[in-house]
């Protein structure tokens, strides 16, 4: 008989951030963390020395899974289009997801307001190095404005995410083919 091992106090501690500030928002307090993750407060300040510190160390061990999902696998050789297109079709099929409440980095920034909070930091970066594949991809890509293209595909990629994640749009057919536009005007190969 095989028995797993219960995780450790801080794995459920983390887990139970990524899965309640999603769902509720940052707003959701100690207690309701503590309850979730079956701690007590005195552990979870044992642990981490804030809240703050929790959520910036809970999105921080997310990111690898997120970028990994999100963009193309490694050794994928593709043209840049077709890879900065499987970006917009991951956000497309996540987003028919009954649970899909939108990009947590990007909620975890409009919810702080405050970019020197170490969540807020932690969601820039995931961000940055989203741009940073859109920029390298559209240089590949023969884009005229990589700079500017990487731009563009944020703005579409987190106002889709956002207009998903709130129900006031379905993605399915719309986000890619925009995308595809935008690519068109760039002369993205």
């Amino acid at each position: 008989m095989t028995t797993e091992a219960k995780a450790s106090p801080r794995e459920r501690l983390l887990e139970a951030a990524a899965a309640l500030t999603y769902r509720e928002g940052i707003g959701v307090g100690i207690q309701a963390l503590c309850q979730a993750a079956g701690v007590s407060k005195r552990s979870l300040y044992q642990l981490f020395d804030s809240k703050d510190e929790l959520l910036a160390v809970s999105l921080e061990r997310g990111a690898p899974a997120y970028t990994a999902w999100l963009l193309p696998p490694a050794g994928d050789e593709s043209s840049p289009r077709e890879r900065i297109l499987h970006v917009f079709g991951q956000l497309e099929s996540q987003s028919t997801a009954p649970d899909y409440l939108g990009c947590r980095y990007l909620a975890i920034q409009i919810e702080l307001k405050d970019p020197s909070h170490p969540a807020s930091r932690v969601a820039r970066g995931v961000k940055a190095d989203l741009a940073g594949f859109f920029r390298t991809e559209a240089e590949r890509g023969g884009a005229r404005d990589p700079d500017l293209l990487s731009r563009q595909l944020m703005l579409i990629f987190d106002g889709a995410s956002a207009r998903a994640g709130i129900g006031v749009d379905d993605l399915t057919g719309l986000v890619s083919p925009t995308a595809g536009s935008v690519l068109d005007a760039a002369d993205v190969h």
